[in-house]
């Protein structure tokens, strides 16, 4: 018997990391030395919380180039890809400043180049650059003001906005964030029609000029502690409208990050912190 668990534990094994921020979590693939073999089943396998390692998001970390430091790619706990995650992105950089002792790292990913930097205390700011906030950049199936619009969701009209991260995102303003239908309106405006690559979809409470509490439902995930791109929609959404200033804090239910869109610009800033509780190995092929 502990001749055969020993054989077990010499086969080959793939290492990672488990990685969050506010609870957004993840877990971390290096691929920019040895390809890794990941697809949407593997990803799927390996972020299930009962028989995988377990989490919002699986990451890729690809080679970079002359232009950038890195390449990364994302897998929603369903398997399928996502364009951008912000706090997956802050916690790649947080690894490339401990490893190559820097302070500003450049990162591509299929919603675009993003830049990150030290922000002390060991928070990282992540620099989207401008949101994009055009109907057929989000994208939608027809022409709306995004600032405000009527969403139908199954006959019920509600006043909805949109905003692109390099991912879609539909923010709803709420006046309790904590009591808002976040598990029962949430899948259904992901999958309306009216957003053709599926939605992420916030719920958004103003406290005051500078807080806003905010509650997520992500596409492909599910309701999370945390979203990086959506507390960044969320800010750009409420500053559209003109119901807070161009520097927020956004309150989730994993903790606080702070959002800027500055004037100067049009880029959006976002800081806060990353946090790695362990790593380890794992069998890919026996998920």
């Amino acid at each position: 018997m502990e001749k055969t668990a020993l054989a077990h534990y010499k086969a080959a094994m793939t290492a990672f990391l488990k990685m969050h921020g506010l609870g957004n979590d993840f877990v971390v693939f290096d691929a920019r030395e040895h390809a890794i073999d990941l697809n949407a089943a593997r990803a799927k396998a390996v972020a299930d919380r009962h028989f995988g390692v377990g989490c919002d998001t699986v990451v890729l970390i690809r080679p970079g180039g002359a232009e950038v430091d890195a390449g990364i790619q994302f897998f929603n706990a369903d398997g399928s890809e996502s364009e951008s995650c912000f706090n997956a992105t802050r916690c790649v950089a947080r690894l490339l400043f401990d490893e190559r002792g820097l302070t500003r790292v450049k990162l591509t990913t299929k919603g675009g180049i993003l830049v990150c930097s030290d922000a002390g205390k060991g928070s990282v700011m992540l620099d989207m650059g401008p949101p994009r906030l055009e109907w057929r950049q989000v994208p939608l199936a027809s022409e709306v003001d995004t600032v405000n619009f009527p969403l139908d969701v199954g006959g019920t009209v509600l006043p909805a906005s949109a905003v692109s991260m390099g991912n879609p995102h539909c923010v709803l303003f709420v006046p309790d964030a904590q009591k808002a239908p976040v598990a029962q309106l949430g899948p259904k405006i992901e999958t309306l029609p009216f957003f053709p690559n599926r939605t992420n979809v916030e719920f958004a409470q103003v406290l005051d000029q500078a807080r806003i509490r905010m509650r997520v439902w992500e596409r492909g995930v599910g309701i999370t502690l945390a979203c990086g791109t959506g507390a960044c929609a969320t800010a750009v959404a409420a500053m559209r409208r003109g119901l807070v200033g161009r520097k927020v804090e956004l309150l989730l239910d994993g903790g606080a990050l702070t959002i800027e869109w500055r004037e100067a610009d049009n880029h959006v800033l976002m800081t806060g912190p990353t946090a790695t509780p362990f790593r380890g190995r794992l069998e890919l092929d026996k998920l």
